[in-house]
């Protein structure tokens, strides 16, 4: 069955919180290729252009290589603002609604009987199965993860193997402007499916709060598609980016 158009119901597990914590210092990379090939959908069809998907509903993040696509990125990069990163002070993940909420107004998915964490891996995951009776929490996927290119054959009883990352962490986006939100806004950005991938647990755990300066998916292939996606975030949310987190996106999509 599609998940988009099942009606659900709510599943009754509580999903466990993300919470992105402090940065990195250094950037690992592997020679490892990308789910897909060059823009699109990925040969399997699943994983989708950030480039062709603008609000986050279709699956995947698949990689950008020709010129034209570049070029496409570099505009979408080039139109988010810079600023220093401020204080972290006051921040907590509280500030942002309770994980995974299903009433955060304004974002696609919302009010659909699913919480967030759930519909965001029937999204992405492939040969997903169901708790018995439940039509939305999911126990079992195939996840081709896009930071480090494997295929991970998830289990809900190691529930940390795939967590859903926040593109532009909650941290990140709280020193860039969202203290000064209403809270309306902040459960958006922690429940939008356009910020939200589920991905290899080790690989969300070491990107913690960094921006692209600092940390960028393992997989260089995926490097492009992730900083279009990191400027899609800041754009929709009008969130501005450090001067170093903009330098370095745009080198990725450098032609």
């Amino acid at each position: 069955m599609g998940w988009g158009s099942r009606v659900r119901r709510t599943g009754g597990a509580a999903a466990v919180a993300v919470v992105l914590l402090a940065g990195c210092e250094s950037i690992p990379e592997v020679d490892v290729p990308a789910a897909g090939g060059s823009g699109g959908a990925a040969p399997d069809g699943h994983a989708v252009s950030p480039l062709d998907n603008p609000d986050g509903t279709r699956p995947g993040l698949a990689p950008l290589t020709d010129a034209k696509e570049r070029a496409a990125a570099a505009a979408v990069i080039d139109k988010v603002a810079t600023k220093g990163r401020g204080p972290k002070t006051g921040y907590d993940r509280d500030e942002y609604g309770y994980a995974w909420m299903d009433t955060a107004d304004g974002v696609p998915l919302a009010r659909n009987g699913c919480d967030t964490r759930n519909d965001i891996l029937q999204r992405d995951g492939q040969k997903v199965t169901f708790r018995s009776g439940s039509d939305c929490v999911v126990v079992s996927l195939t996840l081709v993860d896009p930071y480090t290119g494997k295929s991970i054959e998830w289990r809900k009883q190691k529930a940390a193997e795939v967590q859903i990352d926040h593109v532009i962490p909650l941290s990140y986006s709280w020193q860039m402007g969202a203290s000064r939100w209403a809270e309306s806004k902040r459960e958006q950005l922690a429940n939008d499916p356009l910020n939200l991938l589920p991905v290899d647990g080790g690989a969300n755990s070491a990107k913690r709060d960094s921006g692209p300066a600092s940390w960028l998916p393992p997989a260089k292939g995926i490097r492009c598609a992730y900083a279009v996606r990191f400027a899609q975030v800041a754009d929709k949310y009008e969130l501005p980016v450090t001067t170093a987190d903009k330098a370095a996106m745009r080198e990725q999509c450098r032609a």
